[in-house]
């Protein structure tokens, strides 16, 4: 989909989320759209209706910033959204880094987590895998073990079965995992590979492609995942999302809290 298009697509989702009486405006009489009208949403932004409508139809547009912040706000965007609001608008012309700079992973970072005794991994462009230790492989799967292709966490999660069971609260992970990409989409929106993977997914997927259709995005910093691993069972897991300095790597480390279960559980997965 092309930037504009995903801009009209990621306005009106937006604005399809709101009710009248969110924003203050009288919620009476019979309405035939699910959230904001289009003319509502333009009065709350303090711009024309007419420009509005353009804006969301695609037209070739270029709002200001001003106008952009003004949307943010009667839209109630977070500061994800919102960013993700600017990238749609002024879509980034950020080239592709050679193949080598993009997938390849410093030896003092692989060896840095191999050197530590609880999982981590790093994350590329398009939630490619591209350096895991021995704990992330005892507790997620080994993707070193599988064809370049399928060393991917977004298809690992749609297509791979097994992940279903591993994740206690699937559906929350596979929807992060639908808006990391959508937000990925809005900074590199002429990555090709990224436009197939999610090609792909929306063939295979029919979650995917219901939770692709609600534009909602999301960035990787932190948070916690509970397991039901085959092994040592449940496990309570807090992680941390760190940038790299090499181009769209992202360093995740995994950590339980001393003395719980969890605590045991991954002692007993170390062994």
């Amino acid at each position: 989909m092309a930037p504009k298009a995903e801009l009209r697509e990621f306005l009106k989702s937006r604005r399809d989320r709101l009710r009248p009486e969110d924003v203050g405006l009288p919620s009476g009489g019979q309405r035939r759209v699910p959230g904001l009208r289009r003319e509502e949403l333009a009065m709350l932004a303090g711009v024309s209706v007419d420009y509005y409508v353009r804006l969301e139809q695609g037209r070739d547009l270029t709002p200001s910033e001003s106008v952009l912040d003004a949307l943010a706000r009667a839209l109630r965007l977070d500061d994800t959204e919102r960013a993700h609001l600017f990238a749609l608008a002024r879509p980034p012309r950020i080239p592709l880094a050679t193949p080598d700079a993009a997938t390849e992973v410093r030896p003092s970072v692989q060896m840095l987590i191999d050197g530590l005794d609880q999982p981590a991994f790093v994350m590329g462009r398009r939630m490619d895998i591209l350096a895991t230790n021995r704990m992330a492989r005892a507790l997620l799967t080994d993707f070193d073990a599988r064809p370049p292709r399928e060393r991917n966490h977004a298809r690992w999660i749609f297509l791979d079965p097994a992940t279903r069971e591993l994740y206690v609260d699937w559906p929350v992970v596979a929807r992060d995992n639908v808006a990391i990409l959508r937000h990925d989409v809005a900074q590199h929106p002429d990555d090709p590979q990224l436009r197939e993977l999610i090609g792909e997914l929306s063939m295979a997927s029919p979650e995917f492609r219901t939770w692709w259709a609600e534009h909602d995005v999301a960035t990787r910093n932190s948070g916690t995942k509970r397991y039901r691993h085959p092994v040592v069972g449940e496990m309570t897991i807090h992680f941390e999302a760190m940038r790299l300095a090499d181009v769209d790597q992202l360093l995740f480390i995994y950590a339980v809290e001393p003395g719980t279960p969890s605590h045991d559980a991954m002692r007993l997965l170390a062994t």
